[in-house]
């Protein structure tokens, strides 16, 4: 069995969430999703996560349980807004976010920008063609499972079982 090591452990969580951004990006330019305002909110727990996750590749072993620790909080705070968002999706409560909703009349100084946003927050975005999982439940189970991943691996490090 392949001994996880803190330079693997790091490094294979900072690969998971550096693919996870791709695959949002890729999905814009190759496949025309147009993110939302809670899309793009939603980024910034794996831009965290992953800034911790490089920082756990290089400093002492006695801080690499801290930098697991903020991996793990950056991807339970995507968990609650990917959370947030697939409640938007569904119908069972309103976007909190003013862009989600802000109508913008032109003529008052905005002439240049448009009446609605370019794509509403409740309307799923679908990155399998014919499966019902929009990618806001995707990043909420793949944040729950990369931050229980760490959390399985720091416990064990912890202990000196790994």
């Amino acid at each position: 069995m392949l001994r996880m090591t803190p330079c693997r452990a790091f490094g294979l969580a900072t690969v998971l969430v550096v693919a996870a951004l791709l695959t949002a990006r890729g999905s814009e330019w190759f496949g025309g999703l147009v993110p939302c305002a809670l899309c793009l909110l939603g980024r910034w727990p794996y831009r965290v996560a992953m800034g911790f996750g490089l920082l756990g590749l290089v400093v002492p072993d006695r801080l690499k349980a801290l930098c697991g620790a903020g991996m793990i909080a950056a991807l339970v705070a995507g968990v609650a807004i990917s959370g947030v968002h697939v409640g938007v999706e569904a119908g069972w409560w309103p976007s909190p976010l003013a862009e989600c909703v802000a109508r913008f009349t032109p003529g008052a100084g905005l002439a240049g920008l448009p009446e609605r946003p370019a794509k509403p927050c409740d309307e799923p975005a679908y990155l399998v063609p014919g499966l019902p999982v929009s990618m806001a439940l995707m990043s909420l189970v793949f944040s729950l499972a990369v931050a229980g991943g760490m959390g399985l691996w720091l416990a064990r490090w912890r202990d000196g079982r790994v």
